[in-house]
């Protein structure tokens, strides 16, 4: 606990629709036990050795927790600014009761009313990262 890694990884859903992947990009730096990154995705790190390559397989709880049907909310159309054009899957940044930055997506949506979701969008899944130690950081 506490070494900082450069990692490369490719997220993948059960289906195998790659959902992240760093493989563009430079490698993920991750200092373990920082919860920089969902918890399963730290523990499949630890033990790990400079380039080895493993595939570890993230239950919800694991990730992003399972999804809350608390997390949906309808409210009425009216209090939507006419001005926002609403689309189902549109997603919109907001602040809940707190302040916090929390993220919004369009379910449904009628005159009379809009449902959102504020899950995270991989919230109940089982999530798949190939992951690929590149370096111990000093």
């Amino acid at each position: 606990m506490g070494d900082t890694v450069r990692v490369h990884y490719t997220g993948t859903l059960t289906d195998g629709t790659e959902f992240d992947s760093s493989l563009e990009h430079e490698p993920l730096e991750v200092t373990i036990g920082s919860g920089q990154v969902i918890r399963g995705f730290e523990t499949a790190l630890v033990g790990m050795a400079e380039g080895e390559t493993k595939s570890a397989i993230l239950q919800a709880a694991e990730a992003y927790g399972a999804h809350d049907p608390q997390n949906v909310h309808s409210v009425k159309r009216a209090g939507i600014p006419d001005a926002i054009d609403l689309e189902i899957g549109t997603v919109f940044e907001a602040e809940d009761s707190n302040g916090n930055e929390i993220r919004l997506q369009v379910l449904e949506f009628s005159d009379r009313s809009v449902t959102f979701d504020a899950n995270h969008p991989l919230a109940g899944r089982t999530l798949t990262f190939e992951l690929n130690l590149i370096e111990f950081v000093c």
